[in-house]
């Protein structure tokens, strides 16, 4: 099937990059998810798959312990799921994409408008090209071809198109409790073509440091929360190092800073002229596949309580847990869908995929722990322009990875009248 699979991709390419084009210029920030998830889900009913358009709002969802959200009203950010049914038998797979985009940024930085979908030199601009519309055209692609090539798959190939990821989840959380799970999941989150494995973990914290105030003429008889505020960064970078020091895993070797610990945001002082009295830090942890939230949450609050200064043992800083966070996954390196992946990779590419470990979060944690479905995380998108101005994507990455995944689909899903998956691999070993 390799090649009808590649000729039909070919074929498909001019209608493809149209639809892509339409993806990338319909405004997906949250809040403004409905229009391309029509869009998406008109394609699906064109392909000829029933399709569930639902907004969530259940109590099992808003009041679920993981769910992780900016707003709990979304009326208007409906999620898309559709499955194609298997004759039974064989190994179901989740196909799990977000429509949700960051804001553009000062739009100064923009060579053209960040919705403007423009194709130059074989990449199409925009921003969500890379983050992640163009993986979920891959997942299109790939379920309208087994479509259309009439494969007959006995498990189930079911397909989320999903609000909310950057933020953390929500949307797949909705999903999952809609009974959207599978044996397995495939994300195609910007990898640059890597494949990976495991993914890290991320939560949002706040810092509170508390000072005295005083007028800044005799600064000596206050307490500066800034000047305290400079020992709790440090305390932070510190806590950072012997973080990381721990991790050895080898999918971490070219990853500088496997779990940072990432300060985004410093506010505080009301006066030039007075001493700071509070001082209000807000920071992105990150957590190791091997890791649990509590445990990295208990780490970094037992460090800031036990600081080496007179003044902050006294009054020592308040940490808050608010906003995204994104749950820690991995998959094991000899899952038979690692196996069949890596190998139509080898197979398509005419090289061996590099397999990291993820430098962020992604929505593989909640498959993986809430919804018992091991996830891997590979797309076409590339990391070093996902959230950046001009962010883009290799237009012939997506349909190199489409086949591949294309092609793994049927082998983990398995054809109707072919041997078992285990089969298979044992072949291809001997």
């Amino acid at each position: 099937m390799k090649k009808e699979v590649q000729d039909w991709m070919d074929r498909q390419k001019p209608e493809a990059i149209a639809f892509l084009q339409e993806m990338v210029r319909s405004n997906s920030e949250q809040g403004k998810e409905k229009e391309v998830q029509m869009l998406i889900a008109k394609k699906l009913e064109s392909i000829g798959l029933e399709v569930d358009v639902w907004h969530p709002d259940e109590a099992e969802f808003l009041q679920h312990p993981y769910f992780c959200a900016t707003r709990t009203d979304f009326s208007a950010s409906p999620n898309v799921a559709a499955v194609l049914k298997g004759s039974g038998g064989g190994r179901s797979v989740v196909l799990n994409g977000h429509v949700d985009v960051v804001p553009p940024g000062d739009l100064t930085q923009w060579e053209n408008d960040p919705y403007s979908g423009e194709i130059k030199d074989g990449k199409l601009y925009g921003r969500g090209a890379t983050d992640m519309k163009g993986g979920n055209l891959c997942l299109l692609l790939a379920l309208q071809c087994l479509m259309e090539l009439n494969v007959p798959l006995k498990g189930d190939v079911i397909f989320h198109s999903v609000m909310e990821e950057e933020s953390g989840g929500a949307g797949t959380l909705a999903a999952i409790l809609r009974g959207y799970t599978a044996d397995a999941a495939i994300i195609p989150e910007p990898t640059n073509m890597k494949i990976f494995p495991s993914q890290q973990g991320s939560m949002w914290f706040r810092v509170n440091v508390y000072g005295r105030s005083a007028h800044g003429g005799t600064r000596y008889e206050g307490v500066s929360a800034l000047e305290k505020t400079m020992i709790v960064v440090k305390e932070l970078q510190d806590l950072e190092r012997a973080r990381n020091e721990r991790i050895t895993d080898p999918l971490y070797e070219s990853v500088p800073i496997p779990v940072p610990i990432n300060l985004g945001k410093i506010s505080g002082g009301e006066w030039p002229s007075s001493v700071p009295d509070h001082i209000v830090i807000e920071g992105r942890i990150g957590v190791a596949p091997s890791e649990t939230l509590e445990d990295v949450k208990h780490e970094l609050e037992d460090r800031l309580a036990s600081l080496n200064d007179e003044w902050l043992q006294e009054h020592p800083p308040t940490v808050e847990w608010f906003g995204a966070q994104w749950l820690p996954g991995s998959i094991d390196q000899d899952h038979d869908l690692m196996k069949l992946l890596t190998r139509r990779f080898t197979e398509i590419c005419q090289n061996e995929p590099v397999i990291e470990a993820s430098p962020w979060g992604t929505d593989g944690g909640l498959l993986t722990a809430v919804g018992s479905t091991p996830s891997i995380v590979f797309g076409p998108g590339v990391t070093s322009v996902a959230h950046y101005p001009d962010e883009h994507i290799e237009l012939d990455k997506i349909f190199q990875a489409a086949v591949i995944i294309t092609l793994t689909i049927m082998d983990w899903c398995g054809e109707v009248g072919s041997g078992t998956q285990k089969e298979l691999l044992v072949k291809k070993d001997s």
